[in-house]
């Protein structure tokens, strides 16, 4: 038993849901976003609620509806809210700068990293050293911070490289004499 699919979702004022034979689109301030639904789930839309059904014998649809939850709900918040994923760059010389959709990274390497945002997707960089990655689809922005950080990820003696905001590096010891 899905435990996830059994809670309902709720529809924020502002955001419009369309139920299309197994394609939900999702609008609101932030933008459109679809999804097609897999065919042993089904969704049921009334009064601002979307509430997830499938055959609770078999298992694969079971783990189909807590996905079509999750994701449902994911999309609904994007539409609405919209996500955000925050890198911070330690390090001396390490710096950030967004031009339009272009990213350009100096990490220390022999020349200077420039990263093509991809559309859905836009970076701020509040200052030098910090990097913002918004989005309305919640899978995109954190594949886009997860390749930003894939550049240089913090390694574990001095702690440089970038790293997300909320993120903890463990520190190891130096090498003793």
């Amino acid at each position: 038993m899905s435990r996830i699919a059994k809670a309902p979702v709720n529809i924020p004022s502002g955001v419009d849901v369309k139920l299309e034979g197994n394609n939900l689109i999702v609008k609101g301030n932030n933008g459109q976003l679809s999804y097609d639904i897999n065919m042993s789930v089904g969704l049921n839309i009334t009064d601002n609620v979307i509430q997830v059904q499938w055959d609770r014998e078999d298992k694969k649809a079971t783990a189909q509806a807590g996905t079509a939850r999750a994701i449902v709900s994911n999309m609904i918040i994007g539409a609405s809210a919209g996500f955000e994923k925050r890198l911070t760059l330690i390090g001396v010389g390490y710096r950030a700068q967004a031009k339009g959709n272009i990213l350009n990274l100096a990490l220390g390497f022999s020349h200077p990293v420039d990263f093509e945002v991809p559309d859905g997707v836009f970076v701020e960089t509040p200052s030098q050293t910090e990097i913002v990655v918004k989005g309305s689809n919640k899978q995109l922005v954190g594949e886009v911070a997860a390749k930003i950080r894939a550049y240089r990820p913090p390694e574990p003696y001095k702690g440089k490289g970038v790293r997300y905001a909320d993120e903890h590096v463990a520190r190891k010891e130096a090498k003793k004499k």
